[in-house]
């Protein structure tokens, strides 16, 4: 297999064919940048031939990655052929893990006329009722924030905000908000993270969520039409009548989709402008460049790692070889960082020229659907903080998250002050 974390001493003596950049501790240790900096310089496009996520081609470069997400006649999504990251349910424990379509995880017509049904809730029309109710929970969430006294950042307003949200998006009873949170965890978790003690629980918890949501679902169906997730999936054509699997598949990308990618936007973000205080001075000094801001810091953060896809046929990128049927990981944290295709992409800067033109939201068709309310809501908190707090300071080494697609943080200690 090819070098585990554990073995390494010096990376630069590694042979770049031995790399494997797939391990969560790198991930959880906040070391890949060296990792997929030395893959960009000497193998752009590099062929892992083991791991314990079996062989897979690693693409790091901007205009590689674009490449293969622009072309998904050749480059597939499909669930049955592994879907849309780098572990397959093989590799979930003795019986397997789940596959679940879901409509990212599809190719056309199919993908299109599925996330067609739920892209309503994400239009301008509809943004625009939405921003006064996430100003005031926002507002609301940090007037309790205790001023002068340690607390968990990630805990109080990152996971707090992005859960509201969702909350709000499926009609969610608000009481049992948290679950969704849960639920995003153990989708996206392992054993190894500690987030579940076993593949069967995480599938255990998973059906327990289907449960949740199949009550809610036979409620809606019954009802009249309504501008809610689940309403949209129970009275749309393509999606009322999805198989068990791809109706769990479906609701885990809308809650996934919209906490974490979010939820560690908020969290990066500030640890960016604690880590430079130079661009927090200049944004204390001009709040208006907070809707530029956040588009750096969604790129800067880059809350999803990567995504996967499966080549359809034979096919060159980079020079390189792809044969049918090899699994092929657009690295997106690495393409952000690409001074190829971004000026000085390893520093944060909030006033960056072209902050928008990143790679964190995909591109092509399956490109976030969620990306701009996931920035009108970034824009917001950061507009609120800004009226109340003089200054936000990480006190201690935050907790990163054991994974090689999420990109994000358990626990970040702060203290504001007024």
């Amino acid at each position: 297999m090819a070098t585990q974390l554990a073995d390494i001493a010096d990376l630069k003596s590694i042979p770049v064919e031995d790399i494997n950049v797939a391990q969560p501790a790198i991930f959880a240790a906040g070391e890949e940048g060296a990792w997929f900096e030395r893959l960009r310089r000497e193998d752009p496009v590099h062929y892992c031939h083991d791991s314990q996520f079996g062989a897979y081609w690693s693409i790091t470069k901007y205009k590689d990655i674009m490449d293969v997400e622009m072309n998904h006649k050749v480059f597939s999504s499909e669930s049955s052929l592994g879907g849309i990251t780098i572990s397959d349910p093989e590799y979930m424990g003795e019986d397997g893990g789940l596959e679940l379509p879901m409509f990212i995880a599809m190719d056309p017509p199919k993908h299109d006329e599925q996330r067609k049904t739920v892209s309503p809730i994400v239009a301008p029309s509809h943004l625009q009722l939405l921003a006064d109710g996430i100003r005031e929970r926002a507002g609301e969430v940090l007037d309790e924030l205790p001023v002068g006294e340690e607390f968990d950042w990630v805990d109080r307003v990152s996971i707090e905000l992005t859960t509201q949200m969702l909350a709000i998006l499926f009609d969610f009873p608000w009481e049992d908000r948290r679950k969704l949170t849960r639920w995003s965890d153990v989708a996206t978790g392992s054993p190894e993270s500690g987030v579940v003690e076993s593949w069967d629980q995480r599938k255990q918890e998973l059906f327990e969520c289907a449960a949740y949501f199949q009550k809610l679902w036979d409620e809606r169906i019954k009802g009249q039409p309504a501008k809610d997730l689940i309403s949209m999936m129970a009275h749309g054509e393509a999606t009322k009548n999805m198989p068990y699997m791809e109706f769990l598949g479906n609701l885990i990308l809308l809650i996934v989709g919209g906490n974490d990618t979010t939820r560690n936007s908020i969290s990066g973000g500030l640890l960016a402008l604690h880590e430079h205080p130079e661009e927090y001075a200049k944004l204390k000094a001009d709040p208006s460049l907070i809707p530029n801001m956040v588009s750096e810091m969604i790129r800067w953060q880059t809350p999803l790692a990567h995504m996967r896809r499966t080549a359809l046929e034979d096919c060159e990128v980079g020079g390189k070889l792809i044969k049918k049927g090899d699994k092929v990981v657009m690295w997106y944290i690495s393409g952000n960082r690409d001074e190829d295709s971004i000026d000085n992409p390893n520093e944060f800067l909030i006033d960056r020229k072209k902050a928008r033109q990143h790679l964190a939201f995909g591109f092509g068709i399956h490109r976030c659907v969620g990306n701009r309310l996931a920035e009108m809501q970034l824009q917001i908190v950061w507009e609120e903080i800004m009226k109340r707090f003089s200054h936000i300071e990480v006190v201690g080494e935050p907790t990163r998250v054991f994974s090689t697609f999420v990109r994000g943080y358990s626990h970040m200690p702060v203290i504001v002050h007024k």
